[in-house]
């Protein structure tokens, strides 16, 4: 982008109360059959013109037709079964029911490329559309299949590239993976994790991202937070595959939180989204505290490579909160934009050229 600190959200906004109950993940739909597409695209155009009132610079669908980042995609691959659930353990945080892994699993058509399609005819700004990542999607089944989290993820990522291919084909700019688990199983990440996540990618010209963060500011997250110590260095211990892989972007969870910015030092080089919003709290940020955490990253990350973005999805955040810190998210990135702006010639030249012209 030619703008300087892009501004962008990390994934979901919100939804209005007439699609499904608001400030709740796996939310119902109150609408049916052709009722709800309409719903969908209604509340797409919505979340649309929120973000573009705020002065978001890349925008997206806000997840506003789909009840869960993971699920939705899952439910529509061949292999799954949705009625024959088991409880596990998610990222070792809490228990779910979740659908069963009974066979091979296969992407038998598109399932967000005709939003996709939608979405890029309503705006003429750069679209960024999230995906699930491999890993995060086989932390959110029951696999009675392949028995393996990795042969699992291999066959995940293979229906995610065809997506992202035909997401990219719809005019899609950016096409981000969400891998919450990143920051969970950092043996399995640097084993196999970046290569299925290659996988994803693969033949792709349109940019792409990771998102890796701590998760949404639900209960079971924040609690999971208070047990990681004064400094939370998951990032530390995987930074260093990732800088090497093809990915474009790596979107991070860094404000209010206590991730050590130094380490994004390990990344200098890539664009990085980085997180200057907390979704985990209904306070609002002032735009200058947006601006500090910013300025912290700028001590690691190049000027033109800092896309400020909010730390996670905020579907659980009523609208009103989440209008209110996009605004903060602009307002805040504008300060460090005007901040890192060349200066304009000082008195000292003024003086001269006006004593000049007086000679």
């Amino acid at each position: 982008m030619n703008i300087l600190l892009p501004t962008s959200t990390a994934g979901s906004l919100p939804k209005p109360s007439w699609l499904a109950e608001p400030e709740k993940l796996w939310s119902p739909w109150k609408l049916e059959g052709d009722e709800l597409v309409v719903g969908k695209q209604d509340a797409l155009r919505v979340t649309l013109q929120e973000q573009e009132l705020a002065g978001i610079d890349i925008v997206s669908d806000g997840e506003q037709t789909r009840q869960h980042f993971v699920t939705t995609f899952i439910e529509n691959l061949s292999g799954v079964d949705f009625e024959n659930r088991r409880t596990v353990r998610v990222r070792n945080r809490y228990d779910a029911s979740v659908p069963t892994v009974v066979g091979a699993v296969s992407r038998q058509k598109p399932i967000f490329v005709e939003d996709a399609k939608f979405l890029r005819q309503q705006t003429k700004q750069p679209i960024k559309w999230a995906l699930p990542g491999p890993m995060t999607m086989v932390d959110t089944l029951y696999d009675d299949h392949y028995k393996s989290r990795e042969k699992l993820a291999w066959e995940f990522a293979k229906a995610l590239n065809e997506e992202a291919r035909e997401l990219e084909a719809a005019g899609v700019d950016i096409v981000q993976f969400d891998e919450p688990a990143f920051n969970v199983f950092i043996d399995e990440v640097n084993d196999w994790g970046i290569a299925c996540l290659e996988r994803a990618i693969e033949g792709l010209k349109c940019e792409t991202a990771v998102h890796i963060c701590y998760g949404y500011g639900i209960k079971a997250n924040t609690d999971w937070k208070k047990t990681l110590g004064s400094e939370w260095r998951q990032y530390e211990e995987t930074f260093p595959a990732i800088q090497k892989s093809n990915i474009d972007i790596i979107s991070l969870e860094c404000h209010n939180g206590r991730v050590p910015l130094e380490v994004l030092e390990l990344i200098r080089g890539k664009k990085v989204m980085v997180g200057a919003v907390d979704v985990a709290t209904d306070n609002i940020e002032t735009p200058e505290e947006v601006a500090e955490t910013l300025r912290g990253a700028l001590k690691y990350i190049d000027a033109d490579k800092l896309y400020p973005c909010t730390n996670c999805g905020m579907a659980p955040l009523s609208r009103q909160i989440a209008r209110d810190k996009l605004n903060a998210l602009r307002a805040g990135a504008e300060i460090v934009r005007r901040e890192l702006r060349p200066k304009k010639p000082n008195e000292f030249y003024k003086n001269l050229f006006n004593n000049r012209s007086n000679q």
